[in-house]
This record gives C-alpha cells, sequence and structure tokens, in this order.
C-alpha cells in the first residue's frame, strides 16, 4: 500500500526539540486480579521531536529507564523490577522510535515501534496536541498522548490473572523549541 505525502502545515518550527523533564511523565496503569486498577510512572526517561517541513519529515524519539518505575510501593516496584516480570538486569530500557504521523485538526496518532529488550512491536498512540507557548523565553509544545501494549507481545510474564495483559501508557509531555 502506497502513501500519499503528507502536506499538512505544522505549527512547529522545523529542527529537533527537547524534552521538557520538568513538565513531562511518563505513566501506566494495568489491571490488578481483574478488579482495580494499579497506577504508576517511570521518572527517568528522555525524549526528541524532530520536526520537519511535513508529517513525513518529523520523527519521535524516547528512551525510558525501567529501573525507575514507581507505583508508590517500595516493594512492590522491587518485585516488578525482578527477573520475573520487567527483568530489568537484562531489559534496562524500553525504547520508541516512531515511524509515521498522522491526523489533522483535533485526531492524531502516532505510529512506532517499541522495544522491551530483545523485542520489538509495533505501537500506535492517539495523540491530543495542546498547543505552543512562550515560557521562560522559549516556545513549548505540548501532548498527551495513549497507548497500550500486550506484556504477553514482550514476553513480560509472571501471573496471569493477577496482573491483567494490557498495560496501558499515558503520556503528558512537552518539547522546547530549537533556540
Amino acid at each position: 500500500m502506497t502513501t500519499e505525502p503528507t502536506t499538512t502545515a505544522l505549527p512547529l518550527s522545523p529542527g529537533t526539540w527537547e524534552l521538557d523533564k520538568f513538565h513531562s511523565a511518563v505513566g501506566f496503569t494495568i489491571r490488578h486480579l481483574g478488579i482495580s486498577k494499579v497506577r504508576g510512572r517511570f521518572a527517568e526517561f528522555d525524549a526528541q521531536l524532530t520536526v520537519g517541513e511535513s508529517l513525513d519529515d518529523c520523527e519521535v524519539s524516547a528512551t525510558v529507564a525501567l529501573a525507575s518505575i514507581d507505583t508508590g510501593n517500595a516493594d512492590r516496584d522491587a518485585h516488578v523490577r525482578a527477573e520475573d516480570l520487567l527483568d530489568v538486569a537484562r531489559r534496562p530500557t524500553m525504547t520508541f522510535r516512531s515511524s509515521g504521523i498522522r491526523g489533522d485538526g483535533a485526531d492524531w496518532t502516532l505510529d512506532g515501534e517499541l522495544t522491551i529488550g530483545d523485542v520489538t512491536r509495533p505501537v500506535s498512540f492517539a495523540v491530543d496536541f495542546g498547543g505552543v507557548e512562550d515560557f521562560h523565553g522559549g516556545r513549548h509544545a505540548g501532548f498527551d498522548a495513549v497507548g497500550e501494549i500486550r506484556r504477553s507481545e514482550f514476553e513480560l510474564g509472571f501471573s496471569r490473572g493477577v496482573l491483567g495483559d494490557v498495560v496501558k501508557i499515558q503520556l503528558d509531555i512537552q518539547f522546547i523549541e530549537p533556540a
């Protein structure tokens, strides 16, 4: 299938936009016992947005330190880092590299490949572009993105029935315009 080049005008200046770590977050939810959700976040992550002249010329990449997981319970976090789940000794990072951005108006989708350890799978995020604002001498662009992965597809085992297979990922991200 051939896709037509995208000619959507972008409200962002071309160049590499750096992550504003102080105004960004990577969170997730997963079902516990099928009856409730456990929420957490990753404290250490980095991302960049490279903006070209059109959507076809834009790229997003990100790296998350899996050992930085924080669910608000130190014992649970230690267990999740262990060999029977994330195995952060063998899989220290989760990486994302975009393969395309599509949409218009309020409906955007960021497609890409997510890698955990030696497993790479396609993933898509529904994206809400919050806009661009001047802040402390620079322009900031804000995005909210939501997607989901299946633990089983990334060989992240442990206790089926205790933890759900679907992990919902929520991103609240700000990028700073290049100088």
